[in-house]
């Protein structure tokens, strides 16, 4: 895992998956059976996230670590 943007984890009962978000990355997320699969899968949805706005031309945030939630 080399991303140093934000993860929120959590179990969905609806999905019977875990879910992982990134707030930093607008509509990033991935879903796995196990914590371990959801870390990877989302990793490789940042990638395929920050590819896709390099590709339009749009900003990448840059990562800044924890952020405050209400």
């Amino acid at each position: 895992m080399n991303s140093k943007y934000e993860l929120i984890m959590y179990w969905s009962n609806e999905d019977q998956s875990f879910i992982v978000e990134v707030p930093e990355l607008p509509g990033c997320m991935a879903d796995g059976a196990t914590q371990s699969e959801a870390l990877a899968n989302v990793q490789k949805v940042i990638d395929e996230w920050i590819a896709t706005a390099k590709e339009l031309g749009r900003e990448i945030p840059e990562a800044k670590g924890k952020l405050m939630h209400a």
